[in-house]
């Protein structure tokens, strides 16, 4: 007999199930939860401290369908990270080994949760102390709705939040249908870069969107150059076609096409078109920004590319003198990210830590400690919760010691801290670390079992462990691979975690480690290797070159 279903919303602070609408909120703020893992988890709140067994489940959200244990698994894991909650110390979900699950959280009534909701104006986690930045952001994607396009460039050091920001402003435009969004990424390189890759990277992922497949048609019409620089999206016969009509074009003719397929979009759509990491950009990415930024024509369109001030200064970076060149004219705009203050510090901790009963100071001391830099104050209160100075007394969230006797082991710089981080580990779990670094911020346990020799369950289990108790990476959606089998993907939860593990590999190694990946890669995309084509050139181009020498790597970072 199934249990009486409770009051909508259920309540178990600080979280919050709405049957109504079908969402997840942590105090005021949605969570993503796939359909499947939201029915998992509103079916063992109904069943508040009992087990629920795995059959129960499988039958209840899988009425019709013949699945695998694997597929609860996968849900229960997704629910997991959406509750910060550890398998090992679980507060909410509590696995009972072979059996099922049971929902060990406290829930509460809608009056006891009414003083809670205060907490709803409270900022986002992910942003805080970045409301001024972001409603500037805000700002200039009204001015590009109206036509006025916009060009904005988002400056600041190594983990202070450029991605984070820009993250944050995206996430609010996913259901904007007049909204598209492209995203491509800079990689370091230490030979001559691929020219446009970012560009690129961020067309083909607009592209592969099946709801814009019309955009495909747009780029065969108004700029057959660039489309033919990405021949996964069309048959043979239209390729041979094309580069037929595009013989003897000149790059004057490629910034021309970009420019007037932009401008022929943005009659129907607003595009905000970003550009990560530009102090690594090639020459015809700088050119195209400049090109985009001088046209008059008037265009629903915002381009956003973050940089660090200090690298392109360093190494003279042609995006420095077109920078200046395009404020001088008033057409770009740059957007600095300064370090966090007390008070967004404090926001931090009192979102993060719910309740606390923090001294005053323990803001103004992590901001000492860490001179507002975000990757490292989240760094200093990892580190400071796991050695228990941080720790949770009967539901509240406290200093065990003195501010002034707190050592957080911080070195002075964050790949100092990263690497003690790392140091404490197994040693074959680094080694496995550093193998997954090969492949970028992001990657998938078929590859990673596949370059260390190992077993995928295994490998995927140290990866959950990994994200589970030191957050060093994050699961991923499931991807399917071109014969069809699915593989867990991962990523590293910063990109400078993946930067310090790959920097630490021997030369020798990495090469060795680039070539098992790139066969792997050519072995399991097989006739659809153009696909990964950029992919293959970096971990082929990182091979020594015949009689040694140093390893031409690419690495990507934010």
């Amino acid at each position: 007999m199934r249990a009486a279903k409770p009051e909508n919303p259920i309540i178990f602070p600080p979280f919050r199930l709405d049957a109504t609408d079908q969402r997840l909120y942590r105090n005021s703020d949605p969570i993503d939860l796939r359909p499947k893992a939201f029915a998992v988890l509103s079916h063992l709140l109904q069943r508040p401290g009992q087990l629920v067994t795995k059959t129960e489940l499988l039958e209840t959200v899988w009425p019709d369908t013949v699945v695998s244990d694997a597929v609860l698994k996968v849900c229960i894991r997704e629910i997991r990270e959406a509750l910060a909650d550890d398998p090992a110390t679980p507060q909410f979900i509590e696995t009972a080994h072979r059996r099922g699950y049971r929902f060990i959280g406290k829930l509460s009534s809608a009056s006891e949760a009414a003083e809670r909701a205060e907490r709803a104006l409270a900022p986002k986690v992910c942003a805080v102390g970045r409301e001024v930045e972001l409603q500037v952001l805000r700002e200039a994607l009204d001015k590009a709705q109206t036509g006025e396009r916009q060009i904005l460039f988002v400056r600041g050091e190594p983990g202070i939040g450029k991605t984070t920001v820009v993250d944050a402003f995206l996430q609010n435009l996913k259901d904007a249908d007049q909204v598209w969004c492209a995203r491509g990424q800079c990689l370091e390189h230490y030979g001559e870069a691929e020219a446009y890759l970012p560009v690129l990277e961020a067309l083909g992922g607009l592209c592969r969107d099946l709801r814009r497949q019309s955009l495909i048609a747009l780029l065969r019409r108004h700029a057959p150059m660039w489309l033919a620089q990405m021949p996964a999206l069309i048959d043979t016969e239209t390729r041979v076609e094309m580069q037929r009509e595009i013989q003897g074009a000149t790059r004057e003719r490629m910034l021309r096409e970009m420019a007037e397929a932009i401008e022929t979009l943005t009659a129907e759509h607003t595009l905000v078109f970003v550009l990560e990491d530009l102090q690594w950009s090639d020459i015809s990415t700088v050119n195209l920004i400049t090109r985009l930024a001088r046209r008059r024509e008037r265009a629903r369109f915002l381009l956003l590319g973050t940089y660090r001030p200090l690298e392109v200064e360093l190494t003279a970076h042609p995006l420095k003198s077109v920078m200046q060149e395009l404020r001088a004219h008033s057409l770009c705009h740059d957007l600095a990210l300064d370090s966090l203050s007390n008070i967004a510090i404090a926001n931090y901790l009192s979102v993060r830590f719910v309740p606390n009963d923090f001294p005053n100071n323990l803001a103004k001391l992590i901001r000492e400690r860490t001179g507002g830099n975000p990757l490292f104050m989240i760094n200093v209160l990892d580190y400071l919760t796991a050695n228990e100075v941080i720790a949770e007394r009967d539901g509240v969230w406290c200093l065990q010691v003195e501010p002034d006797r707190i050592e957080t082991g911080v070195p002075e710089n964050v790949r100092q801290m990263i690497q003690k981080q790392f140091d404490r580990l197994d040693a074959d779990v680094q080694r496995t670390l550093e193998a997954a670094s090969v492949s970028g911020v992001d990657f998938t346990i078929a590859a990673l079992a596949a370059i260390t020799d190992s077993e995928a369950l295994k490998a995927e289990e140290l990866c959950e462990d990994l994200a589970q108790r030191f957050h060093f990476l994050k699961p991923g959606e499931d991807f399917e691979l071109p014969d069809g089998i699915m593989t867990a993907r991962y990523s590293f939860t910063h990109a400078l975690y993946q930067n310090v593990l790959y920097r630490r590999i021997g030369t020798t190694r990495r090469a060795r480690l680039h070539q098992s990946t790139g066969e792997w890669m050519e072995a399991a995309y097989a006739d659809r290797a153009g696909e990964v084509a950029a992919e293959l050139a970096v971990h082929f181009g990182s091979l020594p070159a015949a009689g040694g020498g140093e390893c031409n790597c690419s690495v990507r970072e934010s």
